[in-house]
């Protein structure tokens, strides 16, 4: 192991290396000697021998140690200290092998670390965009009702010609949708309410001037307060709830229909889904105030305009899209008038 090299010229560690194999090769030749001697197998493990006579030691002369003193004999065999340095550079390499796994494993770490951070930055990105859209929608809405409550609707002198609608009114995309919100009826025919028929039966509304016509609701469950708008196109909708031209007015006999959105321009019917039977609500005609009573609660298609059909009772109907942010399907609450 140590080849030619002189014992002033080996480290520490080596010296005592080498030592601890002198000494385990000087514990066997005193096993097998006292062995040899007849002793038996304890006494010559644990070392014991009683010489015949002392040993007259001679005067050593004495020793001048160099800088490293010398740790091994002068014939300390090669051949016997050789296997310790196979089994140090096996010890190196297995170091530098876990060195390597350890370098591999931080950089695989750092990759994965990476790819999670721009994966929670996008999402968060698409969070706040959606979060800025609603914001500005719910922001216009705002000032259109603010509009709405300083000037006084006209009130119609001319009947317009009949409505066909084969779609319920306020629909629209999801406002966390890529576009944004959007009408989901083409906007050269807003202003009539009727897309394609891709479902359900056209249903007839004949259009009716009044001096009565709806101008604000109120409904003490869900903290609702807001302006009827004469309307349910995609513009009237911004400005507060809408009332269906052409059904009945507030107090009148038939089917007083209302819509307005959850999701956006205010979230005026936002929990809407939250009314049950026997909740009241109020509609005003002017300075003049009717009482409704909830006395069912429906979930549809947005096919289902049969809802919009005219009624032999004082009704007034509430319509919403459902559910909140999905808007696949439409709730309607319909109320009595309350004697």
């Amino acid at each position: 192991m140590f080849g030619k090299r002189k014992l002033e010229d080996l480290s520490v560690e080596e010296l005592e290396k080498a030592l601890l194999i002198k000494r385990r090769q000087s514990r066997l030749e005193r096993f097998q000697r006292l062995s040899s001697q007849g002793r038996s197998v304890n006494e010559a493990l644990i070392g014991q021998e009683t010489p015949l006579a002392k040993p007259v030691t001679p005067p050593q002369p004495p020793v001048s140690w160099s800088k490293n003193p010398p740790l091994a004999a002068p014939g300390f065999q090669t051949a016997t200290i050789q296997p310790l340095r196979g089994l140090f550079g096996q010890r190196k390499a297995s170091a530098k092998s876990a060195q390597e796994r350890s370098r591999t494993k931080k950089v695989r770490d750092s990759l994965l670390l990476s790819l999670e951070v721009v994966a929670l930055l996008g999402l968060v990105g698409v969070l706040v965009a959606s979060y800025f859209n609603l914001k500005e929608l719910n922001a216009e809405v705002s000032l259109a009702q603010q509009s709405a409550l300083q000037q006084e609707l006209p009130t119609p002198t001319v009947a317009p010609p009949p409505i066909t609608l084969s779609r319920l009114p306020g629909g629209h995309t999801p406002p966390t949708s890529p576009g944004g919100a959007a009408p989901d009826v083409p906007l050269h025919l807003q202003q009539w309410v009727q897309t394609s028929a891709s479902g359900g039966s056209a249903v007839p509304i004949e259009v009716k001037p009044t001096a009565k016509s709806p101008t604000r609701i109120i409904i003490p469950k869900i903290n609702v307060d807001a302006p009827i708008i004469n309307g349910v196109t995609w513009e009237d909708l911004k400005k507060g709830v809408g009332h269906l031209p052409g059904s009945a007015n507030p107090g009148e006999r038939g089917n007083l229909y209302l819509a307005a959105h959850n999701d956006i321009f205010g979230e005026i019917f936002r929990y809407l889904e939250k009314m049950e039977i026997g909740d009241e609500y109020f509609i005003y005609a002017g300075e003049q105030k009717f009482r409704y009573v909830v006395k069912e609660k429906r979930i549809i298609n947005p096919t289902d305009v049969e809802v919009m059909l005219p009624t032999t009772e004082p009704v007034a109907t509430l319509q919403t899209c459902y559910p909140y942010l999905v808007d696949t399907h439409r709730i309607v609450v319909i109320g009595e008038l309350a004697e």
